[in-house]
């Protein structure tokens, strides 16, 4: 037998699990004290770092442009709504950044001579609460001196409201305000001034826009992208004609019953409810009619009486008889689906959301359906809300034929038998 070199004798080393020869390498992937990491996990790190960070920079920026997107989307809105105006006038001959800037010059026409109405009426009747105030004061004092056995005078109620320290402190508030109503004026007049400006742009340059937004798509998503552009033009404008249209009608009727009553300032009031109650949906002809009502106390408080009669029935006949042939065939959404969608963009954007919510959802609702496929509805008495005729009868209806049956009917039948 020959002898084995010692070098090439393998030694093993006893171990619970069995036995393992010492000069074996580690198994791949387990760790060591010479064991190093993976060649991808460096640029796995700094990729994650990286998107954290635009993360972050992105909602940075997002939120301190929230204001001017949102006054982007207030301008995209008022261009689709003047957008059939301009297109009609465009294709008349005119140029489309004349045409976008005569239907701006008529707006701004009609609505500083609503403001201008609406400031001279609430001045005016300012001025004659003013007026009328120590008349006032007069009645009440005699009431509560009549009542509660005082000796109150006008002059010591003047005096002691004068010398008042709530007087005084409301006095310095309004004084120290008086910036802070400033800079949200000029504040409010460069939005405005914003929006007005982006409006122009989207209006004049509607074409050249939809060119440069389908340059970037596939034929096929070019086409849905001009369809959809157009259903939101026909919805945002017919929403908004058809409200224009509505507000007319409401003004008249209103501004007939205030000149019937003899309130003050009735064509001003009249445009106040019509604009209000159209433009605000469902609880706008209510919140539009306290202004005419508060007016018409002062004349005589059963005339504020016959408003509130007169704004009620008014509200149904515009909802259930006038709204649905005006609307059919522009912004056609359920009442509840209105209110409720107003309600939603009050809760995300504020007054804003509650101006552009319904035509929003008028034109996601008209894109939608025509890739919803529907069927035919099922001739199912459910589905009707009542019983198809030669169904089974009732336990009404067999009360009742109990009741009408003749009397003495059985006795003869039975006789008979």
């Amino acid at each position: 037998m020959a002898p084995t070199d010692e070098t090439d004798q393998v030694t093993e080393q006893a171990s619970p699990f069995g036995t393992t020869p010492p000069n074996r390498p580690p198994a791949a992937g387990a760790a060591g004290p010479n064991a190093r990491m993976p060649h991808w996990l460096p640029r796995a790190m700094v990729l994650a770092l990286a998107l954290i960070a635009v993360f972050q920079l992105g909602s940075w920026a997002f939120h301190q442009l929230t204001s001017l997107l949102i006054n982007i989307l207030i301008a995209f809105f008022l261009a689709l709504a003047i957008e059939p105006a301009v297109s009609w006038m465009a294709s008349r001959g005119l140029r489309r950044g004349l045409a976008t800037a005569l239907v701006f010059l008529g707006v701004m026409i009609v609505a500083a001579g609503f403001v201008t109405l609406l400031g001279s009426m609430l001045a005016g009747q300012i001025i004659k609460i003013v007026e009328d105030f120590p008349e006032y004061l007069d009645s009440v004092i005699n009431w509560i001196n009549t009542h509660f056995n005082t000796e109150l005078k006008r002059v010591d109620v003047q005096e002691g409201l004068l010398r008042s320290d709530w007087l005084r402190n409301y006095v310095q508030n309004s004084a120290t305000g008086v910036l802070d109503v400033s800079a949200q004026v000029l504040g409010g007049l460069f939005q405005l001034l914003t929006i007005l400006l982006f409006s122009f742009y989207f209006a004049a340059d509607g074409p050249r826009l939809r060119r440069a937004l389908c340059s970037v798509l596939p034929p096929a998503k070019q086409a849905e992208v001009l369809r959809a552009w157009e259903i939101a033009v026909n919805k945002t404008g017919g929403y908004i004609y058809s409200r224009g249209l509505m507000a007319l009608i409401s003004g008249v009727a209103h501004y007939i019953l205030l000149e019937a009553l003899s309130v003050p300032y009735a064509p001003v009031l009249a445009v106040w409810v019509g604009a209000v109650s159209q433009f605000i949906p469902t609880i706008g002809t209510y919140l539009a009619g306290a202004l005419p009502m508060l007016i018409a106390f002062t004349v005589n408080p059963w005339y504020a009486l016959w408003v509130l009669i007169f704004v009620v029935v008014y509200q149904q006949f515009e909802n259930y008889v006038l709204q649905p042939k005006l609307t059919s065939k522009t912004v056609d959404i359920h009442p509840a689906v209105a209110f409720g969608s107003v309600i939603a963009g009050t809760a995300l954007l504020g007054a804003v959301g509650a101006l552009i919510a319904i035509p929003a959802i008028a034109t996601l609702q008209a894109f939608l359906g025509a890739y919803v496929k529907r069927y035919a509805v099922t001739d199912d008495p459910r589905v009707h809300g009542h019983r198809r005729r030669g169904a089974e009868d009732s336990p009404f209806r067999r009360l009742r034929a109990l009741w009408t049956r003749r009397p003495g009917a059985e006795d003869s039948g039975d006789r008979s038998s």
